[in-house]
C-alpha cells in the first residue's frame, strides 16, 4: 500500500447540490493524496454524481457504507467505513456541505506542526443565502463561540474540549490508539466526541476560526435546517433542561421583554412610571443587540445581519426547547433516520 500524506473521508447522504463543489475542492488540495467518499444509501442523484468524480478525478475513490449497524450513527458508521481503507498519515474528516479553499490543507498541517496538535479542526465561513439562514446560522456560531473558547480548548491544562465536523485533521496514531469513530458509533455530536476523546487521551488539539480556509452552506432549507439544530443544540449545549433556560437567556432579550410588559401592565392598572425598572428592561434588551454586533464585526460577517437579531433569537429559543424535548421526550431525526433514546448526546436505537 502506498502511503498518503493525508486521506481525505467525506461521507454523503443525499447531497447532490453540494458533493461535486466538495469533492473537487478537496481533490485540488495538493497535500491530499487520496479522496474516499462513502455513499451512505443516498437516494438522489448523489450516487450518479460521485460515479462521475471518480472516473474525472483520479484521487477519488467511492465506496457504498452498508447497513447501519445497531447503535451507531449514519455519519459514524459512513467515515469508519472509509477510515478503514485509507492509508494516510493524517486522517481528515468533512463533509458533503464544504469547500476547502486552496491551501487549506497546507494551513492545517502548519498549525499541527507549530501547536504539536495530534486534531486541528476550523469552525468554518458559514454561508448564508436565505432569510432563516442569515437569522439563525450566524447567531448560533456567536453561541458555539462563547461556550466552546478556541484558547481555552487549545490549551492542554484545561478539560473543554470541541471540533467541528465540517473539518478535522487526526493524525492517524491518535486516532487509532483512540479506536476511532467505532470508540463513539452512539455519539449524535461525533465531532465533540472525538475531540474529547483526543484530549482526555494525552494527545493535543488546534481549534480556531476558519475564515479564508474552509466555508459551508449548512442547510439549503428551513426544514433541514430546523432537523439539523433542534438534533444539536441540545447536546451542544450541556444537555439539560437548566443549561438550556440559562443559554435562552444569555442570547435572546427575553427578560428585557419581560421586565417591559411588568413596566406597561403597572402602568395601565393606574401605576407611575417607575424608571428604575425602564431601564433595566432596556439594558436587558439591548445587552444581546450590543455583543451580538460585536461579534458579528469579529467574525466578519456582514455588519447587515445585525437587523435579524431579533427573528433570529426568536427562532434560537424555540429550537433550544424543540432540541430539549426531542432529545428528552421523543427522537431526533437527521436524513430520514430517526435516533430515539437520546441521552447527552448519544442514542440507545435508530429507525
Amino acid at each position: 500500500m502506498v502511503h498518503q500524506l493525508i486521506s481525505a473521508i467525506i461521507p454523503a447522504r443525499d447531497e447532490e447540490a453540494s458533493i461535486a463543489r466538495a469533492v473537487e475542492s478537496v481533490a485540488e488540495q495538493p497535500e491530499i493524496g487520496e479522496v474516499i467518499v462513502v455513499d451512505d444509501h443516498s437516494t438522489d442523484r448523489t450516487p450518479h454524481i460521485l460515479d462521475e468524480l471518480a472516473r474525472r478525478l483520479g484521487k477519488v475513490r467511492v465506496m457504498r457504507a452498508g447497513e447501519l449497524p445497531t447503535g451507531w450513527s449514519g455519519k459514524n458508521n459512513a467515515v469508519w467505513t472509509g477510515a478503514q481503507i485509507a492509508s494516510g498519515e493524517w486522517l481528515l474528516f468533512t463533509d458533503a456541505d464544504t469547500c476547502h479553499l486552496t491551501g487549506a490543507a497546507a494551513r492545517a498541517l502548519e498549525d499541527a506542526a507549530r501547536s504539536g496538535a495530534d486534531l486541528v479542526s476550523y469552525s468554518p465561513e458559514q454561508e448564508a443565502q436565505t432569510f432563516w439562514e442569515r437569522a439563525l446560522v450566524p447567531l448560533v456560531y456567536w453561541r458555539l463561540s462563547q461556550r466552546y473558547v478556541f484558547e481555552r480548548v487549545n490549551d492542554s491544562g484545561c478539560s473543554d474540549a470541541a471540533a467541528n465536523g465540517q473539518f478535522v485533521l487526526v493524525r492517524r496514531e491518535a486516532y487509532e490508539a483512540l479506536g476511532g469513530h467505532a470508540a463513539i458509533a452512539g455519539e449524535i455530536l461525533e465531532d465533540v466526541a472525538l475531540a474529547r476523546r483526543i484530549k482526555q487521551g494525552g494527545f493535543r488539539i488546534f481549534f480556531g476560526c476558519g475564515a479564508g480556509i474552509v466555508q459551508a452552506r449548512m442547510y439549503r432549507s428551513f426544514g433541514a435546517m430546523w432537523e439539523g439544530w433542534t438534533k444539536n443544540l441540545y447536546p451542544l449545549f450541556g444537555g439539560s433542561a437548566g443549561e438550556m433556560l440559562m443559554e435562552m437567556d444569555a442570547a435572546t432579550p427575553a427578560l428585557g421583554l419581560i421586565f417591559a410588559v411588568l413596566l406597561v401592565g403597572e402602568i395601565a392598572t393606574g401605576g407611575h412610571v417607575d424608571w428604575l425598572l425602564a431601564l433595566v428592561a432596556v439594558i436587558l434588551f439591548v445587552r444581546p443587540w450590543v455583543w451580538y454586533e460585536a461579534w458579528l464585526r469579529r467574525s466578519r460577517y456582514p455588519a447587515g445581519y445585525i437587523r435579524y437579531y431579533l427573528a433570529g433569537s426568536g427562532l434560537y429559543a424555540a429550537a433550544l426547547a424543540a432540541s430539549w424535548w426531542k432529545n428528552t421526550h421523543g427522537a431526533v431525526a437527521w436524513k430520514g433516520r430517526k435516533y430515539t433514546g437520546v441521552r447527552r448526546g448519544q442514542f440507545l436505537g435508530t429507525s
